[in-house]
């Protein structure tokens, strides 16, 4: 069991690695595509080139790795009396899913030079990943859905200083050009 534990948590690890890497990619695709030639050709190709690999060869292999792992533990562990607090963390693993298809569908138009969206919704858009992170290893760490009310005021907490963060940044970069 710990075997399938340890293979388990390094799938997680990948596919949020590669999630985070995807979508700080579209944010620099999303720049590229601000400046002038031949630079922002050569920076797209190569984004796009970069956005193939990690897809197709880090992050939907760790997604499906983490499904299959995480599912054998799940059936090892308990069986079909699936307690309350895993219910929760498999409803925010649903929701990073989606999160993961949306970023698919990014990807699909990033790779037809289709540009809907801003470096700063992506840099939004790629925090959505840490509070998808912070919230699945609370859950875990604590097995507590007695207080759930302070579960949902550190991830407010988390979202709230992640979107601080990004409008300093903003702001700094506008100032700094």
């Amino acid at each position: 069991m710990l075997y399938i534990l340890a293979l388990h948590i390094i799938f997680v690890i990948t596919w949020f690695a590669g999630l985070f890497y995807i979508v700080r990619l579209f944010v620099y695709h999303s720049e590229a595509n601000e400046l002038v030639e031949p630079e922002r050709s050569v920076l797209i190709n190569h984004f796009k080139g970069a956005q193939r690999r990690l897809w197709y060869g880090i992050t939907w292999p760790s997604m499906i790795g983490t499904y299959i792992f995480g599912f054998w533990l799940l059936n090892i562990l308990y069986g079909t009396e699936i307690p309350g607090w895993m219910m929760l963390k498999l409803a925010f693993v649903v929701a990073l899913t989606i999160y993961h298809m949306l970023c698919g569908r990014f990807y699909r138009f990033y790779q037809k030079d289709i540009v809907k969206f801003s470096s700063l919704q992506m840099r939004l858009w790629n925090e959505l990943a840490t509070v998808f992170l912070v919230a699945i290893i609370f859950i875990v760490s604590l097995k507590d859905l007695s207080n759930w009310l302070w579960l949902f005021l550190g991830i407010l907490f988390v979202s709230m200083g992640l979107f601080s963060a990004i409008l300093v940044y903003r702001k700094y970069r506008k100032h700094k050009s």
